[in-house]
């Protein structure tokens, strides 16, 4: 069974944002902006209030006989609500308003449905949609009784509804398991990378926060970015050379948004698994919207919900709007908590990859080192890593180089290489007099 969608987009539309005393505030303007993402031509956006959902149409009969005569005069053809509706509450109001009604989970699944490119993209999609739909799968024919006939067929049978019913849960059931596959294929990725010591830093936030701008910026990279809602919904990973760190992989998410449906969250297991297995979160937040402190929660409550306990770094974008300076904040010496960048006019970013280097690998530090001849591969990955500050010859004809580089990832190259670090690094070698297996537990 495969699932239609129905929006053609450029629909004459009217928004319905309900703000109910009981449930949560809601943000109208970005409800029009989800709306604009979908291709809605929004002719009216009306607001109502009420101290709690009615049963029945959730904005009560009065409310929804006012709304059904506009959709008559205006030839409305689609009802978005800000608000999940019931099933029984979105069937009763396309029977009274007599046009399509879909609440914010629907929504959000038509732009995504729009913006999913990768295969993977489309299967969670399409089983977010099939999930949705499920609690809302009626015929419109009349006789919902009626079963199959015909030679062999007659006696005991299903109805119309239910055949549909159970199509619909195979074709759920062949979908978690291709997204099973696909999961397992990212876990041994994932294993490799660990394997490996390859560290893993994810780009989450709320969606527009400029994730997908930053990404590229980072990564050199031309992932799709555009000032609208999840501009980008598939995941992205890179793998680059970041100075002083070596190889890590960059990874894209999709972006939060605020009352987002727990379906829609166990739909994108696949891809929030990216984050779940991070080394470390660079949460982007738009430090220009008025609405900050809400978006910075909302991501939060998803990344409580998904488990994802996981060393954070708040990035603040956005700061040639917000008029803020670039700067990083610590909350410890030596432990950024949170850095003020500009993806758009590259301001801060210089300190974003400080901030994120001792994150990873803690402070840095100047180092001199002695080198004999025989530990050229020492000098070429510390070259690789773009550490290397000065570099002469003694007498001796040693290599004597001025580094700059967290004690924690020098100490890690020399024991990889089996060199002496009194005779590479002198009295500063005693600051790494420990055991083996201390080191190996902190890296």
């Amino acid at each position: 069974m495969e699932y239609v969608d129905q929006s053609q987009g450029c629909e004459k539309t009217i928004l319905v944002t309900v703000n109910v005393q009981i449930l949560e505030d809601l943000d109208p303007e970005e409800f029009r902006l989800l709306a604009k993402s979908a291709g809605a031509e929004i002719l009216d956006h009306l607001t109502v209030q009420r101290i709690k959902p009615d049963p029945k149409f959730f904005i009560g009969t009065g409310k929804a006989e006012e709304i059904a005569e506009q959709v008559e005069n205006d030839e409305i053809e689609l009802v978005i609500f800000d608000q999940a509706l019931s099933p029984a509450q979105e069937r009763n109001l396309e029977r009274i308003l007599k046009c399509r009604v879909i609440d914010r989970t629907g929504l959000i699944l038509d732009i995504f449905a729009q913006r999913a490119r990768t295969h993977e993209g489309k299967l969670q999609v399409e089983l977010a949609q099939l999930d949705h739909l499920s609690s809302r799968l009626v015929r419109s024919r009349s006789n919902l009784d009626s079963q199959k006939g015909g030679i062999g067929l007659r006696g005991p049978g299903e109805t119309l509804l239910e055949t549909d019913r159970r199509l619909l849960r195979i074709r759920m059931e062949q979908l978690k398991d291709r997204l099973e596959k696909v999961r397992k294929t990212r876990v041994q990725g994932r294993a490799a990378r660990q394997k490996a010591n390859i560290p893993t830093v994810s780009l989450v936030g709320y969606t527009n926060a400029g994730k997908s701008t930053l990404f590229n910026i980072l990564a050199n990279s031309d992932v799709y970015a555009a000032d609208q809602l999840f501009a980008t919904l598939d995941p992205t990973l890179r793998r680059l050379d970041w100075d002083g760190i070596g190889t890590l992989v960059l990874a894209d998410t999709v972006g939060f948004v605020r009352n987002l449906a727990h379906s829609l969250v166990e739909s994108f297991k696949a891809t929030l698994e990216e984050t779940l297995e991070a080394t470390l979160l660079l949460h982007v937040i738009d430090a220009s919207s008025p609405d900050m402190m809400e978006q910075i929660d909302a991501v939060e409550t998803v990344l409580k919900e998904i488990g994802a306990d996981i060393p954070t770094l708040r990035v603040y974008n956005k700061i040639d709007q917000s008029h803020d300076e670039a700067k990083i904040i610590y909350a410890k010496p030596h432990q950024p908590e949170r850095v003020y960048v500009s993806a758009h006019t590259k301001q801060g970013l210089d300190l974003l990859r400080r901030a994120v280097h001792e994150c990873l690998m803690g402070q840095i530090q100047k180092f001199e080192l002695r080198l004999k001849p025989a530990y050229g591969k020492l000098k070429n990955q510390l070259y690789e890593l773009n550490v290397i500050e000065s570099e002469h010859y003694d007498d001796d004809g040693q290599l004597l180089l001025s580094i700059a580089i967290a004690p924690h990832k020098l100490e890690q190259l020399i024991k990889q290489a089996h060199l002496p670090i009194d005779e590479i690094l002198g009295e500063k070698a005693q600051q790494f007099k420990r055991p083996l297996e201390e080191f190996e537990i902190k890296r």
